[in-house]
This record gives structure tokens, C-alpha cells and sequence, in this order.
């Protein structure tokens, strides 16, 4: 709701009465929505206080589509995220904690952006200075070999493992040949903004039951390397995912027009409900807290070309 009345006050300082009631009345139907959906769901899983030596984050996986790819063995349980976008998971999560136990390795723009750096963990492995330029996204290969590095470095630290697959850009074989899926070093992001984008605003031409393929190939490429990562990691990990994403669905129970990627502050199953897979692992680690290490900053230009290339604009 906070959000949603901060947007209302930029638009009535940029633009006037007329369209802050716009804003408003559009903005209505989803707090009624969020309110529903929490009376049913509760207030959401704190990340932190549950119990795992490793928690492997995939960036966008909705719940459905994880239970219909997952073969590892494990319990699949879900749990409800804090947020409906990675900005919104981090903030609630994070921005007000301090977990010096715990080793980020991130590949999601949006840490360096809300300043989550030594001062909240007690160290980030940043990845996006690996940013695959011809695919515009961090890789999986690169994230799980990171994880392993810092696995060795840091052995007495839990991990949080930020994977930005199955988000888009789609890297898959179907996906980088889709309409508005896979994105080349080339990619203009006010000319083609996304597939999400896309499809919202009617410019691309392609049917959902394909775009469901590309997005589901991308989970898979992104669980192959998991499935070598947990073989090495020990202690118990967690799969599990910041939040999902809309596939053309509608709000409920006050109905909407067709929804498409993943709005801050917008509260549905496709949104928020996320996997949450268990691997016990062979032992536990033991856990120690200890003062931050420095880590090198990530510039702001940096920040915004790789949040526009995972079409944020």
C-alpha cells in the first residue's frame, strides 16, 4: 500500500488532481486484492529465520512450473514470498536486518541498488561484473561457479545463492530465437522491452502456449546446474525463488485486465506463491557471525544498463 500511495504522490506532483485519481482508483482493485490474499495466506515467510545452510534463490520461478520440472530428490514444500518483485523480496527481507553469518552470491541488480552490501551481510560475491553481454543476462554456469568458490572461502557462512534464471531473458535454445525472448548484445531495450512487456502491450507476435516453452526450457537450464551445484555444497539447502511471475492471468477476486511479469506490490499465487524444496544434505555446517569483509561497488551506470537489459525501465 506504501508503494502504491508513493506512486499516487509522484504522479500528482509530475502531472496534477486528474491523474493522482487516476492512479488511485487503478491502484484500488490490487490493495483489495493484496488484502484478500493475505487474510486467506498470512504475512509471508521471512527468508532468514528458516532453517538451511544454503538457499538457493531462482529468479521469477513460480511455484506450478517448478512442481511440473523438479527431479532431484528432496521434499517439495511452498511457502508464500514477501514480495511480488525482487525489489520488493530484498527490501522486506533485508533492508532492515543484519545477517553478518551469511555470504550473498548475486546476480540480481537490485542488491547494489538498495545498498545491501557488507553492512547487512557479512560479505556479497558479485556477479554481474561477469554480465554475458550476448545474452544479456549473468549465466547459471557463472553463478553455481561462484557459489562453489565462496563455498571454500567462506565455509563457516551460510549462503545465498541468487540465480536469475528462469527471469527473462530467456537463454534456451526456443527462448534467444523467440520474439522478444532471447536478447543479443545488440538489444535496444526502448525498441523491444521484454517479452512481459510485449505481451501486455500487444506489439509481439506470439502465442502464450510458446512463450510457457521458452520459460520452462529457462528453469531448466537453470535446475541442470543446480542438480551439479548441491552435490557440492554440503549442510541442508533450500531451492526456492523471490517471487514468480504473471502469465497473462487476472486478478482475483476483483477481476482485471490480463496480467504480465511481475509488478511490485501486486499479491497473487503466480506472484508470490514459491517453491520451497528441501535437500537435507549429508551433516551440517557450523554457523559462525563474524564483522563484514569489504567488497568492491558496482557502479550506478552498471546498475541501470543491467536492470533495463532484464527489462526494467
Amino acid at each position: 500500500m506504501r508503494h502504491h500511495l508513493r506512486k499516487a504522490r509522484e504522479l500528482y506532483a509530475s502531472g496534477g488532481l486528474l491523474r493522482t485519481a487516476r492512479s488511485v482508483l487503478r491502484y484500488v482493485p490490487i490493495e483489495l486484492n493484496n488484502l484478500v490474499f493475505q487474510l486467506r495466506h498470512g504475512n509471508g515467510t521471512r527468508i532468514m529465520s528458516e532453517d538451511w545452510d544454503n538457499l538457493l534463490i531462482l529468479d521469477a520461478c513460480r511455484y506450478d512450473m517448478f512442481a511440473d520440472r523438479i527431479d532431484l530428490d528432496g521434499k517439495l514444500e511452498s511457502r508464500i514470498s514477501l514480495g511480488s518483485s525482487s525489489e520488493e523480496f530484498l527490501e522486506r527481507n533485508f533492508a532492515s536486518g543484519k545477517f553478518h553469518d551469511t555470504v550473498y552470491i548475486n546476480s540480481n541488480p537490485y542488491i547494489p541498488r538498495l545498498d545491501l552490501d557488507e553492512s547487512t551481510f557479512h560479505a556479497v560475491v558479485d556477479c554481474l561484473g561477469e554480465w554475458d553481454t550476448e545474452l544479456q543476462t549473468v549465466t547459471p554456469e557463472t553463478v553455481a561457479q561462484a557459489a562453489v568458490d565462496a563455498h571454500e572461502t567462506y565455509p563457516d557462512k551460510r549462503l545465498i545463492i541468487h540465480f536469475m534464471q528462469p527471469h527473462a531473458p530467456f537463454i534456451g535454445e526456443l527462448g534467444r530465437n523467440m520474439a522478444g525472448g532471447g536478447w543479443t548484445m545488440d538489444h535496444d531495450v526502448e525498441e523491444e522491452p521484454g517479452i512481459w512487456n510485449q505481451l501486455r502491450d500487444g506489439t509481439v507476435d506470439v502465442d502464450l502456449a510458446t512463450v510457457w516453452e521458452a520459460y520452462l526450457e529457462n528453469l531448466d537450464v537453470v535446475l541442470a546446474e543446480v542438480a551439479d551445484l548441491l552435490e557440492t555444497l554440503d549442510g541442508k539447502s533450500v531451492i526456492t525463488a523471490d517471487h514468480g511471475n504473471f502469465v497473462g492471468e487476472r486478478l482475483s477476486p476483483i477481476p482485471s485486465r490480463r496480467k504480465y511479469g511481475h509488478p511490485y506490490g501486486v499479491h497473487a499465487e503466480e506472484l508470490v506463491k514459491v517453491p520451497w524444496f528441501v535437500v537435507e544434505g549429508d551433516g551440517r555446517r557450523e554457523i559462525r557471525s563474524e564483522p563484514p569483509v569489504e567488497r568492491e561497488s558496482v557502479d550506478e551506470e552498471t546498475v541501470d544498463e543491467r536492470l533495463e537489459a532484464l527489462g526494467y525501465r
